[in-house]
């Protein structure tokens, strides 16, 4: 990911927050078959290893198992809030026109050798973690304990989990940092008086330190 310092983060925990809150990453292998990716959610275990291990799963009829079962090194995308960013923020417009839009984006890249996992008790580990992350906070939580054990049971046949260990980190946090203080400000207001509760979010990380 081409990150040019001013906009280069690395702060894991920082890193690692963003990836416990992607509800969906972009799973990417090279095989065989060629480039193959996949849309997942994914579990995060920030005290397995020294940046932390990614927990999923694949569908059994997706091909692109095979290619993590080989060890090979995938790439994982975890995209944050994005933004247009029109030049009629910037306040110094009105003194040098010679300006373009860009686009402010936050996202997270891991890397890590994929482990492939086919054992029911921890597939149904990884799915039941899972579940318990996506469904805290509603007012009757759904469990794997809900589904009766022989579906379930043909349910976990039907897929292939893995685990990623996470080797390396790469984060793009561009937001306005090479612009002047008083562009920067420009935008990170006309960002949060959008409509777009995506611009309202990228408004609020440019106020972060």
């Amino acid at each position: 990911m081409y990150t040019p310092s001013a906009f280069k983060d690395d702060d894991l925990q920082r890193q690692l927050d963003h990836i416990a809150n992607t509800r969906l990453a972009l799973l990417v292998s090279n095989g065989e078959q060629g480039l193959q990716a996949s849309h997942v959610p994914l579990l995060l275990d920030p005290t397995a290893g020294a940046k932390g291990t990614l927990y999923g799963h694949l569908a059994r009829g997706n091909k692109q198992w095979r290619d993590l079962e080989s060890g090979a090194e995938v790439l994982l995308v975890f995209p944050g809030a994005d933004a247009y960013v029109s030049p009629g923020y910037y306040p110094s417009k009105a003194q040098d026109p010679r300006t373009v839009p860009t686009w402010n984006y936050v996202s997270v890249h891991a890397w890590g050798a994929p482990q492939v996992i086919h054992s029911p008790d921890r597939l149904l580990d990884i799915v039941r973690r899972l579940s318990d992350h996506h469904e805290q906070g509603r007012a009757r939580p759904w469990s794997v304990d809900d589904a009766p054990a022989d579906y379930l049971e043909g349910m976990l046949k039907a897929i292939v989990g893995f685990a990623v260990p996470i080797e390396r980190l790469q984060c793009s946090r561009k937001l306005s940092q090479n612009r002047s203080t008083i562009d920067h400000e420009g935008v990170r207001s006309g960002l949060a008086a959008s409509a777009d509760p995506l611009d309202n979010h990228l408004a609020a990380l440019m106020q972060q330190p």
